[in-house]
């Protein structure tokens, strides 16, 4: 599809762009999706009448694109109703071929903001827009070239972090990679956001990328040395990077390192199958996952998410990092694992 090879061949296009996230936000939580899109120079279009709001927009076959961006809009009694690009992911903002046609792409975002009465619009940027945005410093991402040798690849790694992979193999620790997993993958994690106070996402989720992805989504499981799961990991394959992005494991069972043993594994994945950026994702700064990944070698890198304030009096933070959810937080962990993944999903669908 054109939408796909435009975001395929651009220099800032992402996994996060590809109408197969859109199909796998929508199947799974129907939120709706306005996807606009900039066409011989004339100009973005939006879809705005209800037949045509969830569909791309292309309203001149064989026309050129030279911009595009995706938004969705989420409405929620509790998180408020905002469009944001796009959700789930960790970036996903407006792409185009100048600075002119990206500024008009979100200048329609804009006006669809406003005729909607929506309290914001979100943009998530690996590099910062043009304009006068006001945003936020909390997300980093970590990213490293995954190097033309084994070796090569465990020497670049610090020597702490290689002693801890050295951990999980004494430990005999193995591992599997296939979709077949899905159900022991889901259990741990589950389980690894009942610890952190998160409302867990419903297993149709991971189902949809799953599906949509094709072959190009995959889990890693980790086992202890009774073959019980203890960590795993649904990474996605794009172009040269291999992008690990929903993770988790046992409390239980972090003495023996199924963490970077298991990163350690998919490493190895991208070496062995001619990947050439290990894409570590995002994460919160002061955070945990934000320490191992430094622990790693890795350097944060900003990522530039930034906001049209309409309704909304200031920058929103829906992060669990907010101080106002830490009672919600408190009370989450002491619910019955059972009952938080059911209530689990009906939360986590607004949380974009």
């Amino acid at each position: 599809m054109a939408w796909d090879a435009y975001v395929i061949n651009h220099p800032h296009g992402t996994v996060f762009h590809l109408t197969r996230w859109k199909n796998v936000i929508e199947k799974t939580f129907g939120h709706k999706s306005y996807y606009l899109l900039a066409e011989d120079n004339e100009g973005a279009k939006l879809p705005s009448s209800p037949e045509n709001r969830n569909r791309l927009n292309y309203s001149k076959p064989g026309a050129e694109i030279v911009g595009i961006f995706p938004l969705f809009e989420i409405r929620s009694l509790f998180f408020g109703n905002y469009l944001v690009s796009v959700p789930f992911a960790e970036a996903g903002g407006p792409i185009a071929e100048s600075d002119l046609i990206e500024r008009e792409l979100i200048d329609r975002s804009i006006d669809f903001t406003k005729e909607n009465r929506l309290d914001y619009l979100e943009m998530r940027n690996i590099r910062p827009l043009t304009g006068d945005f006001p945003g936020k410093e909390l997300y980093y991402n970590f990213k490293r070239e995954i190097f033309g040798s084994v070796d090569d690849n465990l020497k670049a790694i610090p020597r702490k972090a290689r002693r801890m992979i050295r951990q999980g193999e004494k430990n005999n620790l193995t591992f599997l990679f296939g979709k077949q997993y899905m159900a022991q993958f889901y259990e741990v994690l589950a389980r690894n956001y009942h610890n952190l106070g998160t409302p867990v996402f419903s297993p149709t989720f991971f189902d949809n990328f799953c599906t949509e992805f094709e072959e190009n989504c995959n889990i890693l499981l980790i086992l202890n040395n009774e073959k019980k799961p203890i960590a795993g990991v649904l990474f996605l394959l794009y172009k040269d990077q291999v992008l690990p992005y929903f993770a988790g494991s046992l409390v239980k069972y972090r003495k023996l390192a199924p963490n970077d043993f298991m990163y350690w594994q998919l490493m190895k994945y991208g070496f062995e199958n001619s990947y050439r950026v290990f894409d570590f994702g995002r994460s919160k700064k002061e955070t945990g996952s934000f320490d191992f990944k430094r622990h790693w070698g890795l350097e944060p890198k900003l990522l530039h998410y930034q906001y049209y304030l309409n309704k909304a009096g200031e920058v929103p933070n829906l992060s669990p990092a907010n101080p106002k959810y830490k009672m919600g937080i408190r009370l989450w962990r002491k619910l019955p694992f059972q009952a938080t993944r059911l209530l689990g999903p009906s939360i986590a669908k607004y949380l974009a």
